[in-house]
């Protein structure tokens, strides 16, 4: 990664941590709500994606979300077949495109770009907004989970003491960027088989 890249990143996880600050998200748990709240609060029109009754061609199926910017104002759009974690996670990331990146008039976020500078920095955003890496860190060493041995059964721990609406995959990323577990270690986990064995546990 390009030293310019990861100062980008960084200023992304700096500004997430404001708005959690400045909008009152104290815990790991974002709720749709919440954004809701913040979108109106910042004067963003919401809407879900497709429109109902919009014919099969115009469905865009790998859209995620998508940021326009014109003279009606600013309005985010998000897919409304997501389920409830990744739908949250893209409300995040659209609103990074607000705050940063309003000279763009109109941001479709999908399969295609997803490797973009412009949208990881939005990824970065929204993944700290919702759990941010030193409260992550936090919860793990609390737990008495030293570097590099963090396991499956562990970060379902973590989501479910938490009840943190980040994804697995979102929770992965963070233990690998903090050294918690080697990188591609969770690769082949089935997380609803680490589930039905930890409630099997109850």
């Amino acid at each position: 990664m390009k030293q310019t890249e990861y100062k980008y990143y960084e200023n992304m996880k700096a500004l997430a941590r404001e708005v959690r600050s400045e909008h009152g998200l104290n815990t790991p748990r974002v709720l749709r709500s919440d954004l809701r709240r913040i979108y109106k609060e910042y004067g963003i029109q919401f809407d879900l994606w497709p429109v109902r009754g919009a014919p099969p061609t115009v469905k865009l199926k790998s859209l995620r979300g998508a940021f326009f910017n014109d003279e009606h104002g600013v309005t985010i759009m998000v897919n409304r077949f997501l389920p409830d974690a990744p739908a949250i996670f893209t409300m995040g990331h659209e609103l990074k495109h607000f705050l940063v990146d309003r000279d763009h008039k109109n941001l479709w976020c999908g399969d295609d770009n997803v490797s973009d500078t412009i949208e990881i920095g939005a990824e970065v955003f929204s993944a700290e907004l919702m759990f941010p890496e030193k409260d992550f860190e936090d919860c793990l060493l609390q737990m008495g989970v030293k570097r590099g041995e963090c396991t499956p059964q562990i970060l379902a721990r973590l989501k479910h003491s938490t009840e943190t609406t980040l994804s697995y995959a979102g929770l992965v990323k963070k233990a690998e960027f903090l050294s918690f577990a080697p990188k591609g270690a969770f690769r082949k986990v089935r997380w609803q088989e680490i589930e039905e064995e930890k409630q099997s546990c109850y």
